[in-house]
């Protein structure tokens, strides 16, 4: 079975798949057919692709909705077609989370930890996110996924990591609470947000 897990919170489920499956049984999975885009073309970003679709239908089934494919809007953000639902998804293979919320704009990501987010670190966290990770790779994953969950609500393409998202200090464990901002024109709105941490990855998104 390649659902990982769902969970429903506060009525706006997330959920977790990993890959085992062919392009094919995917496709099929996901009971509505769509032309994969010509550009995609690494057989792990085409079962990305696939999965995501499979995984959507699946989780607006546990919300009592009809998959009607996924659409994109004019910023590249990705939403349930003919649906007012916001979505959210992430993928690092063979994992794909979606996330799903009636009414608020989400954000969720998933990355395998890695050393060499200690490399591009100095380009990404500010002075006090640098200080709180230090060579620490797991929180250094969390800093990164949760500024990616930030950059999906807010939606559009024109921020900077290091200036215009900002990670709380907090205290890393195998899961718990933090808090991101997003700051744009000055104005700066504070995001909760929550992780887990997998000895094959992380995840991040923000709560209801």
């Amino acid at each position: 079975m390649p659902l990982q897990k769902i969970e429903n919170n506060l009525g706006n489920p997330w959920a977790l798949w990993k890959i085992e499956e062919d392009e094919e049984t995917l496709n099929s999975a996901a009971e509505w057919y769509e032309v994969i885009p010509s550009a995609i073309k690494h057989p792990h970003k085409r079962l990305e692709w696939f999965a995501a679709r499979a995984l959507v239908k699946l989780v607006m089934e546990h919300a009592r909705l009809s998959f009607r494919g996924i659409a994109k809007n004019e910023f590249g953000k990705p939403y349930p077609a003919q649906s007012s639902y916001n979505l959210s998804l992430s993928h690092s293979y063979p994992y794909v989370a979606a996330y799903l919320h009636q009414h608020n704009a989400v954000g969720i990501d998933i990355q395998h930890p890695s050393e060499s987010l200690l490399r591009i670190a100095p380009r990404i966290l500010n002075a006090e996110e640098l200080a709180d990770a230090g060579q620490d790779v797991a929180k250094h994953c969390v800093i990164w996924c949760a500024k990616e969950a930030l950059i999906k609500v807010h939606g559009k393409k024109d921020l900077i990591f290091s200036k215009n998202l900002k990670i709380s200090p907090f205290s890393i464990d195998l899961r718990g609470d933090l808090f991101g901002s997003i700051i744009v024109n000055g104005k700066e709105t504070v995001v909760p947000l929550y992780y887990e941490i997998h000895p094959e990855f992380t995840i991040v998104l923000t709560k209801p």
